[in-house]
């Protein structure tokens, strides 16, 4: 798959993630395709470590679940790490 393919994969995974997880989340769409992009790498290694194997044609629907379900993973630790960034942060008065 070209780098166009790639970003274009990131982009909608990113986006269906933020849409099935929706939040008060103030990232913008550059974020958006990063953890799109992000997500589908990992989401391809964690499926290669499960035995599957030929992932990364473009139109193949497991390339979008894995990819989708990549970036909701990264989605819901980026807002685990940013909730206990503001959990510690001291209360002004």
């Amino acid at each position: 798959m070209g780098i166009i393919a790639w970003v274009i994969l990131g982009l909608l995974a990113g986006l269906v993630a933020r849409a099935v997880l929706p939040g008060d989340d103030s990232i913008g769409i550059i974020a958006t395709v990063l953890i799109g992009i992000a997500g589908a790498i990992v989401g391809g290694f964690v499926a290669e470590l499960l035995g599957f194997e030929g992932l990364g044609a473009f139109f193949e629907i497991r390339t979008w679940i894995i990819a989708i379900a990549g970036a909701m993973l990264l989605l819901l630790l980026i807002r685990v790490v940013a909730n206990r960034a503001d959990d510690r942060r001291p209360l002004s008065s």
